[in-house]
């Protein structure tokens, strides 16, 4: 798999070369990041926090609200750690601080341990140091504490020749359960390809910043078919995960829905295709997601207009249910809820849905069995979608917030407010 990279310096993208020369600068890293998000997990380093020169900090947590970022750079104690995975960090990468003593204090699987090598030899200081210490050594050492590591190819960076592909099978064996990140040099799609099949994913910056690489290109590499037609099964989820239908993808229709950020798919009977283009239901592509087998893709898309299915229905299978259901009643009600309806009054009479909001609530509190909370909670529910659906809102950004409570660390008491 690949993790694209954004390396920020005085608020800009770049790429370095070797660690120090700078060779290309990209901007903005927002649109960098909205169409590299696409993809999954970005790699977002602050430079100049790493070579204690300022900070990024305000930019990074900013793009940790949009996407899944790993971040690293000048993090080297508690209060930094803590700071970024309550800021929502889906992992946080350490180097010079990666001590079990420091990593035992956090989730396992929300760190990576940054180890930079040249020629097999940990080196840190900038990568002028030599440490004395193999690579495989400080993996077998820091393997209990952490979820990943990323091993970068010191002497290859930024240069775009090649990564050492020989030296990636030790390090995996090494790291066990743990997964591997190699950066330095890797520039093609066969590269990414044979990394993942040794276990490893690629981590990318200057290959796609200098085209090199495309990005589409990089995503396909590891994946296979059996197909004759060469196309890749395509299953497509809203925000939420439900399934919406079945599609089908090659390069080409990957290539144009990552660049447009649009579900674009292949057709088995008109090639290139669009979902929406020509009946409005078009879909925004939130992110490509490849299954454990690599031959078969998912697609995460925001639906609009009627549904997915060509017949109106909101799924291939048919109508929604339940909360999905619900919600969907309830944000069309907005706009054309007939009047004397019970949904037009409450959206119509904020004092009223306030007092039917801390009614059901206390009567879910004062519930016990079984039935009577699953009724209670129906019920909740409904005034809560109501109010949701008034204020236009959804529950996929309700779940959204609840990842990113989950992601916190720190935690409020959570005692009682006093009676108002």
């Amino acid at each position: 798999m690949i993790i694209p990279s954004i390396d920020l310096q005085g608020g800009q993208t770049v790429q370095l070369v070797g660690g120090e020369t700078l060779a290309i600068e990209a901007g903005d890293p927002r649109p960098i990041a909205a169409r590299f998000g696409r993809t999954g997990e970005i790699a977002t380093i602050d430079l100049d926090a790493a070579l204690g020169r300022g900070s990024n900090a305000a930019l990074i947590e900013d793009l940790c609200t949009r996407h899944d970022c790993r971040v690293g750079g000048g993090i080297r104690d508690e209060a930094t750690a803590r700071r970024w995975l309550d800021a929502g960090a889906a992992r946080i990468i350490l180097g010079t601080a990666a001590r079990p003593d420091l990593l035992a204090r956090f989730p396992r699987d929300r760190l990576i341990a940054a180890l930079d090598a040249r020629d097999g030899e940990v080196v840190t200081h900038g990568w002028t140091t030599r440490t004395g210490a193999r690579v495989e050594d400080r993996i077998r050492e820091l393997v209990p504490y952490v979820g990943g590591f990323l091993v970068t190819f010191v002497e290859r960076e930024g240069r775009l020749g090649g990564t050492a592909m020989d030296r990636v099978r030790p390090l995996v064996e090494a790291a066990g359960p743990a997964r591997v990140t190699i950066a330095g040099g890797v520039t093609t799609a066969d590269e990414i390809a044979e990394l993942d099949r040794l276990g490893a994913d690629a981590q990318v910056g200057m290959a796609l910043y200098t085209g090199r690489l495309g990005l589409a290109e990089a995503v396909a590499a590891p994946l296979v078919t059996d197909r004759p037609d060469g196309l890749w099964a395509t299953v497509v989820v809203d925000e939420r995960g439900r399934a919406l239908g079945l599609c089908w993808s090659n390069a080409e229709s990957l290539a144009r829905a990552l660049e447009t950020g649009r579900g674009v798919y292949w057709s088995r009977r008109r090639g290139l295709w669009e979902k929406g283009r020509d009946s409005g239901a078009v879909q925004e592509l939130l992110r490509v997601d490849l299954d454990c087998d690599r031959d078969a893709l998912r697609f995460t898309v925001r639906q609009h207009g009627p549904g997915f299915c060509h017949l109106g229905c909101t799924t291939c299978w048919g109508p929604a249910r339940g909360l999905d259901a619900l919600a969907a009643t309830l944000a069309a009600r907005v706009a054309d809820a007939p009047s004397g309806s019970y949904t037009r009054r409450l959206l119509d009479d904020p004092a009223l849905l306030r007092a039917k909001l801390v009614e059901e609530a206390s009567e879910l509190g004062d519930a016990t069995a079984p039935d009577h909370v699953a009724a209670e909670v129906a019920d909740v529910v409904y005034f809560a979608l109501v109010a949701l659906a008034r204020a236009g809102g959804s529950l996929a950004d309700v779940e959204a917030i609840l990842d990113r409570r989950a992601r916190t660390l720190t935690r409020r008491p959570g005692d009682a407010k006093p009676n108002a």
